[in-house]
């Protein structure tokens, strides 16, 4: 049996790679997710505008649910800063989640107030704003992480 020298066996040669090249079906999953990201953005920023505007189909849709224009311009609001916000790389994440949450309430409301057969929409849009959430995971860590030491810093110096 040939004898094993430490030089043969170095912890960089037994240890993964830290920067591994990216492989095809990985970087084709990253193009289409941030595909997705700039279709959703685009997507979400004009259903946005419509209810920033009180464009007459948002508002005949709010009044059919009983809800008050401030409602609109809120969920508007919110709507038009996670469109800007998935177009962040380190917002991104975030902005996911939190359509996530918006995209359920839509699928309820669509059951309970509107029209029962669409929320099918917005129920297959959770599926991929949370694709986008998870693949945005290190970069939504990172975020956290610089959120902290901001705070932590914030707190030292009182």
């Amino acid at each position: 049996m040939p004898e094993v020298t430490a030089a043969a066996v170095s912890p960089a040669a037994t240890a993964p790679a830290a920067t591994a090249p990216v492989t095809a079906p990985r970087r084709g999953r990253r193009v289409a997710l941030t595909t997705a990201r700039v279709v959703l953005a685009l997507f979400f920023g004009f259903s946005a505008v419509a209810k920033i505007t009180a464009h007459e189909s948002a508002v005949e849709s709010f009044d059919r649910m009983g809800w008050s224009s401030g409602a609109m311009y809120v969920i508007g609001g919110l709507e038009m800063a996670g469109a800007v916000a998935l177009l962040i790389p380190l917002l991104a994440g975030v902005a996911a989640m939190a359509f996530a949450g918006l995209l359920a309430g839509a699928s309820i409301v669509q059951l309970t107030l509107l029209d029962p057969p669409n929320a099918v929409m917005p129920a297959l849009l959770i599926v991929v704003v949370v694709l986008i959430a998870r693949d945005r995971g290190e970069r939504t860590a990172e975020l956290f992480a610089l959120l902290r030491g901001r705070t932590g810093a914030r707190r030292d110096g009182q």
